[in-house]
């Protein structure tokens, strides 16, 4: 498959493009400065320039969105929105947030010992997850992580919790493999899921 992926620099982007090369696929990685990473060049690319992030989604078999934007979240939500307003005719598959899962009648974000600090970044990405699933004409899924997603091991299992809570944990290496079986093999078209290492302590190690 020809993928691109956006955000190829950062913790989650590194790992799916490391994955996906590991299984065969040509990348096409973009980070905003163009820099070379270890794994592979990349490409200069901006979330916020519409036209040419939808000329990549429709140049592409599918297109990994994983743009954290703490810079300014503000401008992240709207490049979404925009890039929703554009409906390009390719794959999307954007990298969410734990926060804005469902949790009881509520969303994980809304939970009183939900960490102030997180809150920002989980509200934006509430926003970002709603303007996809009002979206129409548009081939989208959004993945999302457990609550906590670091560094860890790739032990190749994990959970899909669907549109829910999948567990407490999973490795960046762990949702990597999630994301590019995601690609490879649609089943959350339209949708969004969420993934937790099967077995957390050996995604800790």
């Amino acid at each position: 498959m020809h993928l691109s992926i956006i955000g190829a620099a950062g913790m989650v982007g590194s790992q799916i493009t490391a994955e996906a090369l590991t299984r065969g696929h040509q990348v096409d990685a973009y980070t905003r400065s163009g820099r070379t990473t270890a794994l592979t060049p990349t490409q200069p690319l901006a979330l916020t320039d519409t036209d040419a992030v939808a000329q990549v989604v429709d140049a592409s078999d599918a297109t990994v969105i994983t743009v954290g934007g703490r810079d300014d979240y503000v401008a992240v939500v709207a490049a979404h929105e925009r890039l929703i307003a554009a409906r390009p005719t390719g794959r999307v598959l954007v990298v969410g947030g734990a926060g804005a899962l469902p949790v009881g009648e509520g969303r994980l974000l809304d939970s009183p010992d939900f960490p102030a600090e997180y809150l920002p970044e989980a509200k934006a990405f509430a926003r970002v997850y709603d303007a996809y699933a009002a979206s129409e004409g548009l081939a989208w899924t959004m993945i999302a992580p457990s609550p906590e997603i670091a560094l860890g091991v790739r032990t190749g299992h994990y959970v899909d919790g669907g549109n829910g809570i999948a567990g407490g944990f999973v490795s960046s290496q762990d949702f990597a493999v999630a994301a590019v079986d995601e690609l490879e093999k649609p089943v959350h078209q339209g949708e969004r899921f969420s993934v937790a290492s099967a077995d957390e302590t050996a995604a800790r190690s």
